[in-house]
């Protein structure tokens, strides 16, 4: 790890006192509640592959194609020189770059292409390595992986896409699919008039014959455009339906699809999103006309796993510039790690991103275990809980550098801009609080499971043990949907706890539930109480 540079003398003064640049440092190897988590939800074999996967990711050259593909964002090619309609964004180099060492080291599909225990384990790790290096580029990556479980309830459209989507090598030339030597899937659902109410979707899908279908209308975000194919909803003759729109038509045609600008973004900025107009776009459909929603549940089942790995990604790289920050910047006589509360605020820090990695890594462990229950409830809590803390936690961290951190030469701005997405993205909270509710109505074995999780760390801490019991009663009826925010941030606490109890050091579980659980705790970030091992959790934590 590069810590030392030599002190810079200009003609007027010397630069003193400013940490140097955080580069070549292994992500994963400084990450010991990753380490650890790694091992305990099932993935210790993958530790090999993340070491060489986290010492990639935090280059100096990694991170320097972070900015540069952020620098230079993608830029819509409507048309060629000629006037032929093309359709095409045109990406910086280093988003190539990015792209490539993802997708080589399975980001994009491991647990499809090598479904052994605790596979998806070990790639919400490699996606949390990557998406603090850069997390625009996720997005692709995220939409690719999570396709697979929506297009194998189509046999005939699997056979045929599995193969290029477990390929590892990526391929970013437009052409038909079937040319490449690997693809990527996107996902467009949303529309201008109905947001997250798909249902109110206008777009039209005709029938065509064997399964085929020429689909009319537009979509309000066509995620990651460049990719192979995109799963799309459309109305059929007998209603919401899922299909597979490829980019090229199976007679090597463009299909019949216009992007019509690049969305201008708070965040996200290296990643392109647009909107898009299908004219007769040729596709195929994906379950049973009328499904389209429970077709496409899956996907944006793992969508929402991956808003809670992206948001634990940009707290935790938030948490390890304002430690390394603190580490090396003197403030009145002494460094700003041992100042008594700029302690307190590292370690409150530290406390939310470790309770977001070990909820994250658990709930990752469920979609290998095939714990549907499990899953089902707990994504949803978890992509609620997550990524509604994810902002306010990097905002706290951005502080700690000062005017440092509000530079753009600085990484922080970039992650302070990225941190709300995935509280927006596949469901904003509203959305996801009502999805929770739907799960506990529909589906008591979720709550059951959820609660028995909970319950396995009864005894340890009064203070949880009080928690859980107003948890439980809590839950003994159905919520009212106006509390359900509150029954949604209760549970995803209490999952917190009960994981840190469990798997962490005394004092990280001790300062969660005094900070979290108590009522007597301050509301901002730096309000642990006296008493609480600093040191301890921040060496802990990087």
């Amino acid at each position: 790890m590069k810590t030392t540079q030599d002190v810079t003398v200009t003609a007027t003064h010397e630069v003193l006192n400013q940490p140097p640049p955080l580069v070549d440092y292994n992500l994963f190897t400084c990450d010991r509640v990753l380490a650890d988590a790694l091992d305990r939800e099932g993935a210790a074999w993958a530790h090999n592959q993340l070491e060489e996967f986290g010492s990639l990711a935090g280059s100096e050259e990694a991170i320097r194609r972070g900015f540069q593909a952020n620098e230079f964002p993608p830029i819509l090619r409507t048309h060629d020189r000629f006037g032929h309609r093309i359709d095409e964004v045109e990406f910086h180099p280093a988003w190539h770059e990015l792209m490539r060492l993802s997708v080589q080291h399975g980001l994009a599909n491991l647990p499809w292409a090598d479904p052994k225990p605790g596979a998806h384990v070990a790639r919400a790790a490699l996606m949390l390595l990557a998406s603090q290096n850069e997390a625009g580029h996720t997005c692709p990556v995220s939409m690719t992986y999570s396709a697979m479980p929506a297009l194998r309830q189509q046999p005939d459209l699997a056979r045929e896409w599995e193969p290029r989507i477990l390929s590892t090598k990526y391929d970013s030339r437009s052409r038909p699919a079937g040319e490449k030597s690997g693809a990527l899937i996107g996902m467009a659902m949303t529309e201008k008039q109905g947001g997250s109410d798909v249902r109110a979707n206008t777009t039209v899908a005709e029938p065509i014959g064997a399964g085929e279908y020429l689909i009319t209308g537009h979509k309000w975000f066509w995620s990651a455009p460049m990719c192979d194919a995109f799963l799309v909803l459309a109305q059929a003759p007998a209603g919401l339906t899922c299909f597979l729109l490829p980019r090229w038509t199976p007679d090597g045609q463009r299909n019949a699809f216009h992007i019509q600008r690049l969305k201008q973004k708070l965040g996200n900025r290296s990643n392109a999103s647009s909107e898009v107009e299908f004219n007769g776009a040729w596709a195929r459909r994906i379950g049973e006309e009328s499904r389209g929603v429970p077709t496409i549940i899956e996907m944006v089942q793992h969508t929402r796993l991956d808003c809670v790995i992206g948001t634990a990604s940009l707290m935790r790289q938030a948490l390890v510039q304002a430690i390394h920050h603190a580490r090396h910047r003197k403030t009145f006589g002494r460094f700003l790690i041992d100042q008594p509360l700029m302690q307190n605020v590292l370690a409150d820090l530290a406390l939310e991103s470790e309770a977001a990695t070990v909820l994250m890594m658990r709930l990752a462990r469920a979609f290998d275990s095939s714990e549907r229950a499990f899953a089902r409830l707990t994504t949803a809590v978890a992509k609620y809980w997550v990524c509604k803390r994810g902002p306010a936690q990097v905002n706290e961290a951005l502080e700690c550098l000062g005017g440092n951190g509000f530079i753009e030469e600085c990484v922080m701005p970039r992650l302070y801009r990225e941190a709300p997405l995935n509280s927006i993205w596949e469901g904003s909270g509203n959305v996801i609080c009502l999805d929770i509710l739907r799960a506990m109505n529909k589906e008591p074995d979720a709550v059951a499971s959820v609660l028995s999780e909970i319950s396995q760390a009864r005894g340890a801490d009064a203070r949880f043990d009080a928690f859980v019991n107003r948890l439980e009663k809590d839950l003994s009826t159905p919520p009212e949907e106006v509390a359900a925010r509150i029954i949604a941030e209760r549970i995803a606490l209490a999952l917190q706890a009960s994981l840190l109890i469990r798997h962490s050091i005394a004092p990280v579980s001790d300062a969660f539930c005094a900070s979290r659980l108590a009522n007597d705790s301050g509301h901002a970030f730096g309000t642990l109480p006296p008493g609480t091992n600093f040191p301890a959790i921040i060496d802990r934590a990087f």
